[in-house]
């Protein structure tokens, strides 16, 4: 019924998105998931692109129209979410799926797939690198960073539920071992 299913979580800051762009560069048999999510772009964040940008309300909307097959309110009023049509989208591509989601996402979409998924949860090196990285990123304030540490220090409580864990601490080592999982997880039959 489904097709093969990749999905990797990360605590804000972990270096996800980072190592999804690497596998995606690795691997023809993947296809990025764009999710959908009621935050404003970042920097350079194009719509359709990186994320579905979607206002609040019409979000919602989507919400009560079961147009979702997973959806959280990651932050208050910053909702994140897969829309069924990226699902059929990327299936009559014949292609796996990737999947680049928050941990609660990630947690429900392994719940969703089964067997016919492999989750992987990219673990900071600690919460102190945590911080600090995202501070580099310049993208959000400080209280904002509090914010996201504090969920940080939870999500990191839900690693076990996940299939694999990587811990990121040199980006090029991260990234093989991530690719060398989704790579075994392709080539089963």
């Amino acid at each position: 019924m489904f097709c093969k299913t990749v999905i990797i979580s990360a605590p804000s800051g972990a270096g996800k998105s980072t190592i999804v762009r690497n596998l995606l560069s690795r691997s023809v048999r993947l296809e990025f998931s764009i999710s959908a999510t009621t935050r404003k772009p970042r920097g350079n964040e194009k719509n359709g692109q990186e994320y579905y940008f979607i206002e609040l309300q019409k979000f919602r909307e989507k919400i009560e129209n079961d147009e979702f097959i997973e959806w959280e309110e990651v932050y208050k009023d910053h909702i994140y979410g897969t829309l069924k049509t990226e699902i059929k989208r990327i299936r009559s591509n014949g292609n796996a799926i990737l999947f680049d989601v928050d941990v609660k996402g990630g947690i429900h979409l392994k719940q969703i797939f089964g067997k016919e998924a492999v989750s992987i949860f990219i673990m900071p090196p600690s919460t102190e690198v945590l911080e600090k990285r995202l501070k580099l990123r310049q993208t959000d304030s400080a209280e904002d960073i509090k914010i996201r540490i504090a969920k940080a220090e939870e999500e990191l409580g839900l690693a076990s539920k996940f299939d694999h864990i990587v811990i990121n601490d040199v980006l090029e080592k991260a990234e093989d071992e991530v690719y060398n999982i989704v790579k075994e997880f392709l080539d089963r039959p």
